[in-house]
């Protein structure tokens, strides 16, 4: 395949390390249609070989969200890329990073230049999961706050790191062992079942069974937040819509974070109040990417953290 061509005010990023996530085994199942043939990868940190973006030049150590904002609508403007009715996602509206280069297009509004600090594989958890999961717990937790997380994946990790560094007492629910552990390893307290007892619950796995669950965990004047995403038949998913009115509950969309948005994360990561390599549960090389993203049909037998693939 031929080198991508930097298309106006984009850029074209040389990839050294790119995360393996659900979404993109969305696509490869056709949960989420992409146009074949299909390059996925929408989760890296790589170097600039060639930039059209102000701001931006060869040898710039970045990485992007997975969501792209055009850069000039009022969205964008507003600090809000990541619901830009003109956004694109590399790996899914075009050619993504499980490749040597990717392309980011309208790359002034979407790159986010590295701290030296942060190395590309912890930088390659950054672009959708952990930053989806900061984004889902904006607003203030009040003291001693429980958090419910539902799917301890890439994003349900990152939502008990952030949780737990917040202050919050945060339970998890998920089916496989390896992926409790490695919630408990982070400060978490595994459970069976969570009825009525969380301030804040979210689904990081995206079913209907699990969006029930999460409602059903929050205690009054709770908040839900739907972060895993809501495909075929579960995108029409019902919940208690009772318990929400008599109990006044907040439902939200998460959908990512925008560039934006960054610096405060990245500040918290380079203070080490943040460690994104805990998060890392497996480093491969690029050629296996594919395999790994296969494997994900199995969710309960994978192992835990998320799994990165490097390139070189």
């Amino acid at each position: 395949m031929k080198n991508p061509v930097c298309p106006p005010g984009g850029a074209v990023i040389e990839v050294r390390a790119t995360g393996v996530c659900r979404s993109d085994w969305h696509a490869w199942r056709g949960h989420d249609p992409v146009a074949l043939p299909h390059v996925p990868g929408h989760e890296f940190a790589g170097v600039v070989v060639e930039s059209d973006a102000a701001g931006f030049s060869a040898g710039d150590r970045v990485t992007a969200p997975f969501v792209n904002g055009c850069g000039e609508c009022d969205y964008c403007r507003s600090g809000n890329a990541q619901i830009c009715p003109s956004q694109t996602q590399p790996g899914f509206t075009h050619h993504g990073s499980f490749a040597e280069r990717v392309v980011v297009r309208a790359a002034a509004t979407n790159l986010v230049r590295l701290p030296d600090e942060i190395d590309f594989v912890a930088a390659a958890a950054l672009g959708c999961r952990f930053a989806t999961a900061f984004r889902a717990l904006r607003g203030p937790l009040r003291p001693n706050a429980t958090v419910a997380v539902y799917g301890c994946g890439g994003v349900g990790l990152s939502a008990v790191m952030i949780a737990v560094a917040l202050g919050a007492r945060v339970l998890v629910v998920d089916p496989s062992p390896a992926a409790r552990a490695a919630a408990v390893d982070l400060g978490a307290v595994a459970k069976a079942e969570i009825v009525g007892e969380a301030d804040v619950a979210i689904d990081a796995y995206g079913s209907a069974a699990t969006a029930m669950a999460s409602v059903r965990s929050l205690r009054r004047g709770g908040r839900h937040v739907q972060v895993g995403l809501m495909l075929g038949d579960n995108a029409r998913a019902p919940l208690p819509w009772d318990l929400v009115v008599a109990h006044e509950l907040s439902i939200v969309g998460s959908h990512g974070m925008a560039a934006a948005d960054y610096p405060a994360m990245l500040d918290l990561v380079v203070s080490g109040k943040l460690n994104l390599r805990r998060l890392v549960g497996s480093t491969i090389p690029l050629a296996e990417a594919g395999t790994a993203l296969m494997a994900m049909d199995d969710p309960i037998a994978r192992a835990g953290g998320i799994v990165v693939a490097v390139n070189g």
